[in-house]
Formats: structure tokens, sequence, C-alpha cells
């Protein structure tokens, strides 16, 4: 490794991406200058804006001398020019990326920083933690690939031995050595290519480098899932999102190949089938026809070469889903779509009916063989269980699981719980035990009743996933989503004195159960003002 800087300490350059966001940039680069001397430099490539960015990042250089601004006069139409420009612009010995909609954490330059120079890195990567807006809450990304809180960096010379890091798909919670980058070509995609972090990352873990995983935060994600435009890689309505998904992985596998590394080519397939395949898979049925048969026909097209063995690798849902759109030259639809939906759900829910061949083999829709369900372990089995809420103070939940194939009552549930978890509102869970009893037509039923207020005074508006564990007689569990068989509906419920709550019984897009509560008047006012914003950008 050589400094730009001789006998000056390794710094940072850290290159802002910005098109049209006047009112956030700021916050972004303030982020990254209060990094402290550890950034040695901000460089802004303004993508032809045509609002007040170019006056608001005059500003920010005026204001610090280590922002530098690279304006362009015409717009690229995607992300990969700009930061090419920024990539080739940056004067550091480390470089990292950041959109002018997402902020750094405090310190997480330095830490990078300083394991990147004691570790002597190519790169190092951090968590980075999705904060959906408005809402505010927060989920870590891929936080499995990264070590325990607390626990010792985890050192890969090449990710040939974890090609699990394939699914770190993002460019922006890694430190690069820029020589490093220079060495290899690492760059993006030029020009109006989305999902180029996912040609970005394959350039680089095709590089083979010094890769160090650290169990820090470094980056916060805005999502913004409401108010305005959402980001290209939330636009699941659109089919273009869907092409350039499978655009893109196409080329990460070509580029892997090219680098004469066919094993995480065939890694890169099987976590198409396991994660890209199955999140556009369960929202399926509630697409429109056209749009059902045209992602039928590119999730078809780009499967086929798929060697066995990538299959093979892949989780059972993620196969049996493939297993479906190679056995069905059309989409399916009506019962067996869901089916399909469920298998894809995240974890995955093997629900009735259970048809069978002629022979009595369980199949996945007609025509079609069930395999591999036997051989399961009970914590690999999906389960599913329908709920039902009666709503009131005390709310009733009544539960049917369903016993696939007798391969759940095989495995001997011996107990269960209902865990409620904030899919919106600070980070809580309510947990209810639950007793089994037989159903009289196979599986099980069981019924308990959850404080509708205890849930209001965890904030003003919360969102509640509904799930329950089940344990097998040999210790091991599941944890599964609750299928809603509830109609939508709402109510105000009063305990006297005073209180009031208004809570609604929902099912997501992917057919789970949940409930919402806001705190009486002005919990409602937020409900009506979420619903408002949802509808404007319906709209746009």
């Amino acid at each position: 490794m050589t400094s730009s800087n001789s006998g000056n300490p390794p710094r940072v350059g850290i290159v802002v991406i910005v098109f049209n966001d006047a009112e956030r940039i700021a916050d972004a680069v303030h982020s990254a200058l209060a990094q402290g001397e550890a950034v040695g430099e901000v460089i802004v490539v303004d993508d032809a804006s045509t609002d007040g960015t170019a006056e608001r990042l005059a500003q920010l250089a005026a204001e610090d001398s280590r922002v530098r601004v690279i304006t362009r006069t015409e717009n690229s139409g995607g992300c990969g020019t700009p930061r090419n420009q920024g990539l080739s612009a940056a004067r550091e010995q480390y470089v990292m990326l950041l959109d002018s909609d997402d902020v750094l954490p405090p310190d997480a330059v330095r830490t990078l920083l300083d394991t990147a120079v004691a570790e002597r890195a190519d790169v190092v990567a951090g968590v980075c933690v999705r904060r959906e807006l408005p809402a505010g809450t927060d989920s870590p990304w891929q936080r499995d690939l990264f070590p325990a809180d607390g626990a010792p960096p985890e050192r890969y010379d090449g990710i040939g031995a974890r090609p699990d890091f394939l699914r770190d798909t993002l460019c922006a919670n890694k430190l690069y050595e820029r020589a490093f980058l220079d060495r290899h070509g690492v760059r993006f995609a030029e020009g109006a290519v989305h999902y180029e972090d996912f040609v970005f990352t394959a350039r680089l873990y095709a590089a083979r480098p010094r890769l160090i995983a650290i169990s820090d935060t470094v980056y916060l994600w805005h999502v913004r899932r409401v108010v305005g435009q959402p980001s290209i890689s939330l636009r699941r309505d659109e089919i273009r999102n869907w092409q350039d998904r499978v655009d893109a992985h196409a080329e990460v596998v070509r580029i892997l190949l090219d680098a004469g590394q066919p094993e995480l080519a065939s890694a890169a397939r099987t976590k198409f089938v396991d994660y890209d395949l199955r999140m556009y898979a369960r929202e399926l049925r509630h697409k429109s026809a056209g749009y059902r048969t045209e992602w039928w026909r590119i999730a078809r097209a780009h499967l086929t070469g798929f060697e066995p063995a990538v299959l093979a690798a892949a989780t059972p849902s993620g196969r049996w889903v493939a297993e479906v759109l190679e056995a069905r030259p059309e989409a399916v639809e009506g019962a067996e779509l869901r089916r399909v939906g469920e298998l894809a759900a995240s974890p995955p829910r093997l629900a009735p009916p259970y048809p069978v061949d002629v022979e009595g083999r369980p199949e996945l829709v007609e025509g079609v063989p069930l395999t591999g369900l036997t051989e399961l372990a009970p914590e690999e089995l999906p389960v599913a269980v329908d709920g039902v809420v009666r709503l009131a103070p005390d709310c009733t939940v009544r539960l049917r699981m369903h016993d696939a194939y007798g391969v759940v009552s095989a495995a001997r549930p011996v107990a269960a719980a209902l865990e409620l978890s904030t899919r919106v509102g600070p980070p809580l869970t309510v947990r209810r035990p639950l007793e089994l009893a037989p159903h009289p037509e196979g599986g099980w039923t069981a019924a308990t009743s959850v404080d509708t207020f205890e849930l209001r005074d965890a904030g003003e508006m919360t969102a509640w996933a509904v799930r329950i564990e089940v344990v097998f007689a040999d210790g091991s569990r599941v944890l599964t989503a609750v299928r809603s068989a509830t109609p939508a509906k709402r109510h105000a419920v009063f305990r006297p004195p005073s209180r009031i709550a208004l809570v609604q019984v929902y099912e997501t897009g992917n057919g789970e159960l949940g409930l919402r509560v806001a705190d009486g008047v002005r919990g409602g006012w937020e409900v009506v003002r979420s619903r408002f914003r949802r509808a404007l950008a319906r709209r746009s």
C-alpha cells in the first residue's frame, strides 16, 4: 500500500452523489465532516440537479475546505457515473461512498480506517442499518455476515471461503483502499444502469480482496417507502425493476466466471434463487395479470441453464419456487399462485390444501412433485399457522397450526408461544404462552389474549407482526409468521375511566397477520396522515 500524502497519516475521501436533494444533502455532508480528521476530503458529485442543490453545495464548500464539488452538466440517469467520477477525483489513500439521503453514524470512518491500517486490508466492511422513514424503525442489513457485537474482526483473503458475502451487495458500508480499486478496475457500470451495486461488488469480490468484516455499524441507509419517490430497489411494482435486477445478476455471474471463480458464480446463482427470486415471488399474487405473465417469462428465461447443483445448494423453499417456474411455462394462478407466495415467504409456509398425485405423493402444484419435505430437520419445517383476532380492550387471538403432510406431527411439537414484535415503533416484543390442542380435522388450535393498551403504551402509533414459536421434542424451534384469516377491520376501544386506543387488524403484502395500535386521537390523526402520504405516493 502507498499513501497519497507521504509522511502523513492515512485519511479517507468520501464520495457523495446527489441529484435534486437540496433538502437532505447537508445532513449527509455534515455526517461525513463530523467524522473528524480521519476524513481528508468530501467529494460531492452533483448529477445535474435542477433544484437548489447547487446553492446548498456552494454553502457547504464555503463552510469547510474539505468539501469539493463536481457539477455535472448532464444527468447520467443512474448512480454509477457520478460515483465513478468521484472515485477518479479522490486523492486520499482510502475511499468511502455515501448517498445524499443517507448518513454516517459517529466514529464510523475512524473505526473503519483504524481497522484497515492495522489489518493491511484492501476492504473493510461494517454493518449497515436500514432505517425505515418516516417510522424510524431500524433493522440491520445482512447482519449474520458480520461478527457478533463486540466480537473480533473476521478476515478473508477473497470470499471463496465465505460465499455468503455475495448477499452483501451494498457498496456504501465499506472502506476501500483506493489503489486496490484502481489496480483491478473496480468501478460501477456507467449510465442509466440500475442495481449498479451488484456489478460493483461483483468486480470487487472477483478481485479477491483482503476483506475484514467488523461488528460496528458504519452506515445508516434511509429507506423512504411513503413520502415521494421510493428508491429504485423498492420500485418492485414496475416490471422493468425485475428485468433490471435479472440483468444485473446475469452480469454478476459473467464477471465471476471471467475472473476464473466458477464456484462463486454458482454461489451467486444460488443466492438469486434463495433471495431475489423469493423476494419477488412472494409479492406476485398482488400484481396484475400482465405483470405476472411477464415476470414469469423473465424468471424462467433466467433460470434456464442453472445447473442442478445450484438448486441443490439452495434452501428448500427457494428450490421449490424455482421448480414450479421450471415446470410451468405459464404463470400459475389462484390457489397455486398463493402457494408459491407462501413458500417464498420468509420464513416459508406450506399451507393447505395439500395436493397429492395419483400415488399419494405430495405435490407443490398439480404435476410438480414436492421433494425433500420429509428430510427436513424440525427447525427447517415450513410451518403454517392461521390467525383470527377479535378486537377489544383485551384482543382475543385464535390460532390454527396445520400439519403439512404429517411432517409437523412427526416432529412432535411440545410447546408454543405467541410473539408480537414491532414493525413500526420502538423495538419491542410481547410474548404469550400457548397451549396446543388437537384440531378435529388435523393440526392444532390455541388461543390467548393480548392487552390492547399494553401495545398502545409502546408508542403513539405502533405496528405489530404476529408470529408463533413452536418448540419440538428434540428442543429445536421454529418461529413463523401467522397467516391472516381475519378480514381487515379497525375499532376504537375504551378502558374506564378515560383510556382510548385505535386498533386495526390487517393483512400484509405477504399474507401475514398484523396489528396497528394508535394512542387515541393523536394516534388516529397519525393514521390519517399516513394514509394520505401513501395515497400521494401512489399518485406520483
